[in-house]
């Protein structure tokens, strides 16, 4: 796989950058957060640095192929406008004429921004005519957006096979290069911090980890299906019984590999899901019927801390509870406090886990945050990301181990 740093000239080139500014916006439709537009900064400046012209397409949100205007690249135009310093024109479409009009009229070094991929079909179906259209507006794709790099989606996979050259870009490259780190050949003892609210999404990732890892910390709800794989009650909690065996089945394997895998010891439980609730702190042993686990208690926290001492590599994906409410917050916060005073070199992934960093303002002192989630998960996973194989990449199945179908059947869902 080639990145833009190794092409030669630049100079006068349409470069077509595929980026991830899917960004969170408010109600007024201001952007709430441009960390994923930053992060692609390096990537077009080099470009306009070397005389290129810069043509930037991305996504934002699921209008599923129609015209949304509230999805509309508008406010990312004039933040990226900003942060360059620069005039962004925003294109009205992504696609068509009056767009090839526009880029043929471009004067180095430029920049546009196409309108939102996503209100076309075409984008999502990875359709051949839809990428060949955006591979006409290029002398040379570049495609910079990790996030979306488990899609096989036209602007990530179609569009390599009729532009003239297709590399990735400084974001990608950093991205593959910290998962390598990780996984292919890392510092150990090396831990994975698995968390999140579904273990549907997470127990293929886990399988797959436990050929690769030390030790396994798991947090939120998915700790439940563990908890109750391990006969204790979780009340009220949202686990899935579907998912129980399957839990069962990591717990053995992890012992059969000499792999420490640690679920909660205590937990912070509330009467209902809601800010106002009454709480209380409670072992796992102890978990009242009519009662919800929202969040790992104290001890694991310390538990998971002690743990994690001796680690120097640290693999974070998912909060320990439901830290957007105050009083659930408290095991997720102390899990960022702990990775982020380590001396690990730690790698966290997923959206929400981003969220409660920045909070913390810990930023700083992790090692990587990865700008995405899915596709972050799908690495851990050892599978295939289509982005990445179109460009001749490795995909993460260099990692994949042994599938042990005893434990996954058509029950996973």
């Amino acid at each position: 796989m080639k990145y833009i740093n190794q092409l030669e000239d630049l100079k006068d080139k349409r470069v077509l950058i595929r980026v991830d500014f899917n960004v969170p916006l408010d109600e007024e439709r201001n952007i709430a957060d441009d960390n994923r537009i930053r992060a692609a900064l390096p990537t077009i400046n080099y470009v306009l640095d070397e005389g290129g012209k810069v043509i930037v397409a991305s996504h934002m949100g699921r209008p599923k192929g129609k015209r949304v205007e509230s999805l509309s690249m508008a406010p990312v135009a004039r933040r990226l406008g900003r942060l360059l310093k620069k005039e962004v024109a925003l294109a009205p479409d992504c696609v068509g004429p009056e767009v090839e009009k526009m880029v043929s009229q471009m004067t180095s070094p430029g920049v546009i921004m196409l309108e939102n991929l996503r209100f076309h079909d075409g984008e999502t179906k990875n359709d051949p005519e839809f990428s060949q259209a955006l591979a006409r507006l290029c002398d040379v794709y570049v495609d910079d957006a990790f996030a979306v790099a488990h899609r096989a989606h036209a602007s990530v996979v179609g569009v390599t096979q009729y532009a003239p050259v297709s590399v990735a870009g400084f974001t990608m490259k950093k991205e593959l290069d910290y998962f390598r780190r990780a996984m292919i050949d890392p510092a150990r003892p090396l831990a994975a911090v698995i968390g999140g609210a579904k273990a549907v999404t997470k127990l293929e990732a886990l399988e797959n980890l436990l050929n690769h890892v030390d030790k396994i910390i798991v947090g939120g709800a998915m700790a439940n299906t563990f908890l109750k794989g391990v006969d204790y009650s979780v009340g009220n909690s949202m686990f899935e019984p579907e998912l129980v065996p399957v839990a069962n089945c990591l717990l053995r394997k992890a012992k059969e590999l000499g792999v420490k895998l640690y679920i909660p010891v205590d937990c912070v439980v509330a009467d209902r899901f809601d800010p106002k609730a009454e709480t209380m702190i409670t072992t796992v042993q102890e978990v009242p019927n009519d009662w919800m686990i929202l969040d790992i208690g104290p001890a694991t926290s310390m538990l998971y801390r002690e743990a994690l001492a001796n680690c120097k590599t640290v693999i974070w994906n998912g909060p320990m509870g439901a830290f957007e409410m105050d009083a659930f917050s408290r095991g997720t916060y102390n899990m960022v406090s702990t990775v982020a005073q380590s001396y690990a070199l730690s790698i966290v992934g997923g959206g929400d886990t981003d969220v409660a960093i920045h909070r913390l303002g810990e930023t700083d002192n992790i090692s990587y945050i990865s700008t995405g989630g899915g596709a972050f998960l799908a690495m851990l996973t050892g599978d295939v990301l289509p982005a990445v194989e179109a460009l001749g990449g490795a995909t993460g199945m260099e990692v994949k181990g042994e599938r042990d179908e005893k434990c996954f059947t058509k029950q996973r869902g």
